[in-house]
């Protein structure tokens, strides 16, 4: 699990095809790798994703993960090329403050930016979420852009949007979205519960 809060921005340095349809992603990153574990899991840009592999590259740390066919499919992931920047979080630990909201690292569906508005150190972003996940979004509830704990600010149909404060443009990829940015969206695992509460009707 995860809660939302970046604790480290990546940048994708290889991109290599395997096998069975899996991809595997070299991420440069600032962690140091004697920190990082082979199998441990590590979320990229909202994604959970398994280390393969992890060391140092010239003077550089870097850890490698497979992404699946699936998740190129479903995620951001299957656009990531050599370049590209991607949030990073660690996994939590027992006792860790949860500074956002519980994050599963399990991408809904992907969303798109429709307007940015800046402001003197802030940003207002809206964006277009699948119509399958609207309905589990809500005004002052939680979601994960990016793998970023969000508080939503206004939901209208499928539109929402949200404030980005000065230290989250500063040190996560949202600083530089620009409209038709589309990026992975998860929803408060908290509002499926209660969807499906009310959608099960009770035993007699």
């Amino acid at each position: 699990m995860f809660s939302g809060i970046v604790t480290g921005l990546g940048e994708i340095v290889e991109v290599d095809e395997k096998s069975d349809g899996l991809r595997r992603l070299v991420i440069g990153c600032n962690y140091d790798p004697e920190s990082i574990a082979v199998g441990a899991s590590i979320a990229c840009s909202g994604i959970c994703l398994t280390v393969v592999e992890c060391g140092i590259r010239g003077d550089r740390p870097f850890f490698a993960v497979d992404a699946a066919a699936e998740t190129l499919r479903l995620t951001t992931a299957g656009n990531w090329r050599r370049g590209t920047r991607i949030n990073l979080e660690r996994p939590l630990r027992l006792g860790d403050e949860i500074g956002g909201h519980m994050v599963s690292g399990h991408v809904d569906g992907i969303a798109e930016l429709v307007t940015r508005d800046d402001f003197l150190d802030s940003a207002s972003l809206t964006l277009r979420a699948p119509s399958s996940l609207s309905r589990f979004i809500a005004v002052k509830g939680s979601i994960a852009l990016d793998g970023v704990s969000m508080t939503v600010n206004k939901v209208d149909g499928d539109m929402v949007s949200v404030l980005i404060i000065p230290h989250t443009l500063q040190v996560t990829t949202l600083g530089k979205i620009e409209p038709s940015a589309r990026v992975n969206l998860e929803v408060d695992p908290l509002a499926r519960y209660v969807a499906r509460l009310m959608e099960t009707p009770p035993r007699k």
